[in-house]
């Protein structure tokens, strides 16, 4: 997995097949709602976390791969955000390679631990038209529940346990957004969490003692989707803000997402202080999943 590079022109005669239409500026174009851009009904077995590992490996192709986690919040509000992600897809891959050659994409779908069905997806690590491929493979549950938050830390759990990167064995950091419009949760049911993806888990996953793991392997952020008011979203940005510094937590509306993504991505890529001290990562000490 990981190999080619993203064309626009593959992407313009992928989007052809799919039945959709490509503007001057290569976005989907039109007023498309989320079950015309995402047509599963149920999860996809290609996105299933079980008693799976995911890699980014380098490659002659891609020597010095840079791996990013997308991780979309895939809940009832938030279909329209996504819609957007997948219709800027190409600018935003396209915007990316002008600079940062060796990008790998993966796409997460996030939901909540205490409801859903399918609250966590997961594709492959993939540099070119495979990623809209797998993003159209998304299921969206229109699910979550009345606690206030979903299950963002998931996309830490899986990318602490179940990935593997090359970028760690040359002392980088992966990178992971996850993206919603709700508060952090404070924690993972461990049930629910070990039944989703088949790992062995005592008791309920703090978001505290998770943050303090997947810091050593991955720079965090979280783009907030604001779509709701401000009021909301400035309430819901305190409670990140207990966890993540201020500065990685982004406030964006729907238009700008892919600008925020390009953003945050390139300054990745340029940013020699994300270098990591750690070759191999231990379990964090008295942390028993």
């Amino acid at each position: 997995m990981g190999s080619g590079v993203w064309r626009e022109d593959t992407f313009r005669m992928y989007s052809k097949k799919m039945g959709r239409v490509i503007d001057k500026h290569g976005m989907v174009s039109g007023d498309l709602k989320n079950q015309e851009m995402f047509a599963m009904r149920t999860m996809s077995p290609l996105l299933d976390p079980k008693n799976v590992v995911r890699e980014c490996r380098d490659t002659n192709e891609h020597p010095a791969t840079i791996p990013v986690i997308l991780a979309l919040d895939v809940t009832g509000s938030m279909g329209q955000a996504a819609v957007e992600v997948a219709k800027q897809l190409n600018v935003i891959m396209t915007k990316l390679y002008e600079k940062v050659k060796d990008v790998e994409f993966m796409v997460m779908g996030i939901g909540d631990f205490a409801y859903d069905r399918c609250p966590l997806q997961v594709s492959q690590f993939e540099s070119d038209i495979r990623i809209a491929e797998q993003l159209d493979k998304l299921y969206f549950e229109f699910g979550g529940g009345g606690n206030s938050y979903e299950s963002y830390t998931a996309a830490w759990y899986f990318a602490v346990n179940q990935i593997e990167l090359d970028a760690w064995k040359r002392g980088n950091k992966g990178l992971i957004i996850t993206m919603g419009d709700e508060a952090i949760n404070p924690y993972i049911p461990g049930e629910a969490l070990a039944k989703v993806t088949g790992q062995q888990i005592a008791g309920d996953v703090e978001t505290e003692a998770l943050l303090q793991e997947v810091q050593e392997k991955y720079e965090v952020y979280h783009i907030y989707v604001d779509h709701r008011g401000r009021d909301r979203a400035e309430r819901d940005l305190k409670e990140w803000e207990k966890y993540i510094d201020k500065q990685r937590v982004k406030i964006v509306k729907l238009d700008i997402i892919s600008d925020e993504i390009i953003k945050i991505v390139e300054a990745h890529a340029g940013n020699d202080s994300l270098k990591s001290d750690y070759v191999v990562f231990p379990k964090a000490s008295g942390i028993e999943w």
